[in-house]
């Protein structure tokens, strides 16, 4: 996976070429923190833009071509000129799309659309109109969503909800009411996990002491109990690296987890030797399924505002916290000075490592991968849950440990490269326990574990569950936007 827009893409067909470019943008949008672009900010924000890119190209394809139903319908898409050009039709679509979620990168866009005409050979007048005005009714359709401001939310200050990192005050809140007041993209209904397993009971502790020891900051684990370390071993080398590798927690020069799921699948496309078709809706369904992924996790966060682990570790006694009452015995499972090794500041040199500013439950990066790796399978038919081989042969770079990207101390991270045996169902369960060994998030954020301490399914608990669901859901009914679930609340 490369570090930058790769110049010799132009020998790849159009949709890989454009969902570089989009993925580009999502890089330099949060790498340069352009105010204008401030919709496109954070997980769910960069989700909805990469779904309106990639469901305009589908359309600007299937609008001419035959194989699937366009997104909007028939009916709805413009009157398609006779012999226009679809490849036309895909750079005019993604071009104009991308113009208006980042305006501040049009010099970038438009140097690569004019690219893009010349591997072409010719330009396609009729094509390059049909691809605008498919762009202006995806935009249109979309013209409504919420933004991602906090204005109007106020935190609780009740046991067990989510407050700002005490270890970064100040930070704010993202997106309150993106998930509830969003129509959603393709699934047909609003996918809902219930609630998490509660404090005192055996499962909230179980998950309680694992991140404790295996999301502590390093400097911190010699002040970890003996017994706890005899029963929950601290994080291992091998740990680590997976909560970097999977990160892309908003860092300069790495995007969002929607630009590394989009990477990944794309090295996938290749490798099964997809068709320009074949990779039109396969882009769309993914890009679509992360799209509702970002909705309804942002909904569920908001609706059971769970406290992230570097509240609920260091509160935990009931004398802790704005509400704590007096005691004179700390809980064994509490610890006031607890802090995770946290959400990496990569390439941001001096500055502290942190906890994101949502709550934790349902884990967003479980939700995503699980959402986008389950419509990869399903499009390749790898049957309902288990291992898989799509990922035989391919090695995966992180830029989070790409051998030049530095840690928050300016410490260059080694290279590493990364093979999946078990498939994209590996990169689902790692992707989900990855971010408790970052620290930042609950095991059940993730998913249940059944005794065995294995993923159990039957629960209708966690962000992989959830992002199944919008998988399943999409690859069952399609993409029509006419079956879309609306918002929750006005």
């Amino acid at each position: 996976m490369c570090a930058a827009f790769s110049e010799g893409i132009l020998s790849v067909d159009a949709i890989l070429y454009w969902n570089e470019v989009a993925t580009e943008a999502d890089r330099t949008t949060h790498t340069t923190g352009a105010p204008s672009e401030a919709g496109a900010q954070g997980p769910a924000g960069s989700s909805r833009a990469l779904a309106i890119v990639h469901l305009a190209m589908h359309d600007a394809y299937f609008g001419i071509n035959s194989g699937y139903e366009p997104y909007l319908g028939k009916k709805d898409l413009p009157p398609v000129p006779s012999g226009a050009d679809a490849v036309a039709a895909i750079a005019a679509a993604a071009h104009a799309t991308l113009s208006a979620l980042y305006p501040q990168q049009k010099a970038f866009f438009d140097a690569r659309h004019a690219a893009a005409g010349l591997v072409a050979g010719k330009p396609d007048t009729d094509g390059h109109t049909f691809g605008r005005k498919v762009a202006a009714k995806i935009l249109a359709r979309r013209q409504n969503d919420p933004g991602l401001s906090d204005d109007g939310y106020a935190a609780s200050v009740a046991p067990g909800r989510h407050r700002q990192d005490p270890d970064n005050p100040g930070q704010g809140f993202y997106a309150p009411f993106y998930g509830a007041r969003s129509s959603c993209f393709a699934v047909t209904v609003r996918h809902h996990l219930d609630n998490i397993p509660q404090p005192g009971g055996p499962e909230y502790t179980q998950a309680l002491r694992q991140v404790r020891t295996k999301g502590i900051q390093p400097q911190l684990i010699g002040t970890l109990p003996a017994t706890l370390v005899t029963s929950h071993p601290p994080r291992t080398p091998a740990e680590t690296s997976i909560g970097f590798f999977w990160g892309y927690d908003g860092a300069k020069g790495l995007g969002t987890p929607p630009r590394l799921y989009n990477e990944i699948v794309r090295q996938v496309a290749v490798a099964q030797g997809n068709s320009l078709a074949r990779n039109a809706r396969l882009f769309a369904v993914v890009n679509a399924a992360m799209g509702d992924a970002g909705i309804l996790a942002w909904n569920d966060k908001y609706f059971y505002e769970v406290w992230r682990p570097v509240l609920g570790i260091r509160e935990h006694d009931s004398s802790s916290g704005p509400t704590g009452v007096g005691g004179d015995t700390l809980s064994s499972d509490a610890d006031p000075g607890w802090l995770p090794l946290g959400a990496q500041k990569t390439n941001n040199v001096g500055q502290k490592n942190f906890t994101p500013n949502f709550p934790a439950y349902p884990s967003g990066h479980a939700t995503f991968g699980a959402a986008v790796f389950q419509s990869v399978r399903q499009f390749y038919n790898q049957g309902k849950y288990g291992p898989d081989h799509l990922a035989d042969n391919l090695e995966l770079v992180s830029e989070e440990m790409n051998g030049s990207s530095v840690d928050n101390t300016g410490t260059v991270r080694p290279r590493r490269v990364r093979s999946f045996p078990g498939g994209l169902w590996q990169m689902i369960e790692e992707n989900g326990r990855s971010r408790v060994f970052l620290g930042v998030h609950w095991l059940f954020d993730a998913f249940a574990v059944d005794e065995a301490g294995e993923i159990d399914l039957t629960r209708n608990i966690g962000g992989v569950r959830l992002g199944l669901d919008i998988a399943n859901d999409i690859a069952t009914n399609g993409l029509h936007a006419a079956k879309a679930a609306g918002p929750a609340t006005a």
